[in-house]
Order: C-alpha cells, then structure tokens, then sequence
C-alpha cells in the first residue's frame, strides 16, 4: 500500500513530542543564539530560556541542509511525497529556508512547502490538520490544500506582560506598541495571516483573559465543529483554566493544552498566555 505523506514542521508548532509521534509529525528545530552561543531550540528548556532573556537572545530559522535531511530520511523510509509547514514568513524565514531545501533535493521527491502564516499553538493547529489528512490517506495536493485552508481560518490572540519584546525583535512598530500600552495594563495581540496587530489592551490579568474569550465568542460559527489550543509561557495551570473555560460553552472536535515555544517566547517575552482556534464547517450536503 501507497505510503501516507509525509509531513515535517519547524519546532514553533510547539507540539507536545509524544503528540507529534502519534500523528507520525516530523520536526526540525529552530535555532536560539544565547549569549553568542548557538542552540537548537529543542536543547532549551522555556524556564531556562525565560531566565537569560536578557543575555541577548536572536532566533533564526532551520538551515536548508536540516529540511533536506529530515526530507531524505523520509523519502529513504519510503515516503512518497511530503508536506513542510513553516511558522509565518513575516516572522522568520524558515519559509524560505525550506523552498531552498527542495531546490536542492530535485525531483527526487515531490514536497510542496506551506508558510501557515502563523506560530505556536496556531502552527500546531495547522500541522495537526495536514497530519490528520495525510494519515487518512489524502494525496499531496489535498494535504497541501487541507493545510492552507486551517492557515487561513485559525487565529492567535494572546495577552503579554508587555510589548518591548515583539518590538525589539522587529515584529511589531513601536508606535503601534506605544498606542496599546498605558501605565498598569495588559498589552493583547492577534497573530492571523501572518500580520501581528495589537487589540485593546486589558486592566488586569482576569481582563485580558475575559478579551481573549470575547474574540473567541464573537468568531463562533454555528453548527462548526471547533479546533482550539490554549497556551501559555510556564503557565500550565492558567492555560488549562482557559481551556475549560471553552469547554463551558463548546465541546471542542480537537482540544489541546500547550506550551509557547523558546523561540516565541524570545519574542513576546515571559508571562505569555493565548489561544488559538479555528472553527471547521461541515461540507454542503
């Protein structure tokens, strides 16, 4: 019988190992500069990361040859196609990196490359939706198409300490962070097709987590089966209230509750929590 196909996803889907082995997800990691010293964000833990964030932290993406490498091993395990999803291309250029690497493989394994225009539990998302449709024995094309439609539904929204960290890094202007920070509030963030623009920014903790639920609510469609991940940054106990705070209104067809990557954290800073969902039509009958 035809092999499934494939699929490989950076380390920002942050997918819990055992999660990503289950649906046969393979994963090459992101790379952290700590201090000079280069690590693959696999060899970081977040309580580590979180405590050197002032040592000078820079990401950047898998090089090419870590795609080519994951995509060889496939194909010498009997993969007959893949699909490679990536963290958004306005946020890194692992996109980019990875079309290098099927440049460099030929033809001798079809891959098509898909930038999810997004990152952590939201990328997760994405991965978990191809991986379902490649294990169901979908072809190329449909994983590939599976894949870009959750890209364009799912949304991140998330709430942080503060949004020093995402302008430091370049991913948000300093004047649209200075127009949503005010004295004693909790800056929040959307994160969708692959644009991050600040929202309204909370008073309290309790706030910023009752905003996050409003654009949740106010993004429900009836009769849509429900696909959501809450996150947070060492901050398991408040995701999973999050989460159930959901599961209050809606039983969810895929619920997750997960971790943002070392990576995503070097961008947002500690303090992090979010979530991201995607709602799922039933086909027309």
């Amino acid at each position: 019988m035809e092999q499934p196909v494939a699929v490989v996803a950076d380390s920002a889907a942050a997918l819990d190992p055992a999660l990503a082995a289950e649906h046969g997800i393979v994963t090459v990691p992101m790379e952290l500069e700590v201090g000079g010293r280069p690590v693959h964000e696999a060899d970081m833990g977040l309580d580590e990361l979180v405590a050197r964030l002032d040592d000078g932290i820079q990401t950047s993406a898998p090089p090419p040859g870590a795609f080519v490498e994951a995509l060889e091993q496939l194909r010498a395990g009997g993969a007959r196609a893949a699909v490679v999803l990536t963290v958004g291309s306005s946020l890194s250029s692992t996109f980019q990196s990875a079309r290098t690497a099927v440049s460099l493989l030929g033809e001798t394994l079809p891959v098509a490359v898909v930038d999810t225009g997004t990152a952590a539990g939201a990328e997760g998302l994405v991965v978990l939706a191809a991986a379902r449709a490649a294990g169901a024995g979908a072809s190329l094309q449909e994983v590939e198409a599976r894949a870009q439609l959750v890209a364009e539904r799912v949304r991140l929204v998330a709430a942080v300490e503060e949004l020093t960290y995402l302008v430091r890094g370049g991913r948000l202007a300093a004047g649209a962070a200075r127009a949503g920070e005010h004295l004693g509030v909790r800056p929040l963030f959307e994160l969708r097709r692959d644009k991050i623009r600040p929202l309204r920014p909370s008073f309290s903790s309790d706030g910023a987590l009752d905003q996050i639920l409003g654009q949740w609510r106010r993004s429900r469609v009836d009769g849509a089966a429900l696909h959501v991940a809450a996150l947070s940054a060492l901050r398991d106990e408040d995701a999973g209230a999050l989460l159930e705070k959901v599961r209050a209104e809606a039983e969810p067809a895929t619920a997750l509750v997960g971790s943002f990557g070392p990576v995503m954290v070097a961008h947002t800073g500690p303090g992090v929590i979010g979530l991201a969902w995607w709602w799922e039509t039933p086909p027309p009958s």
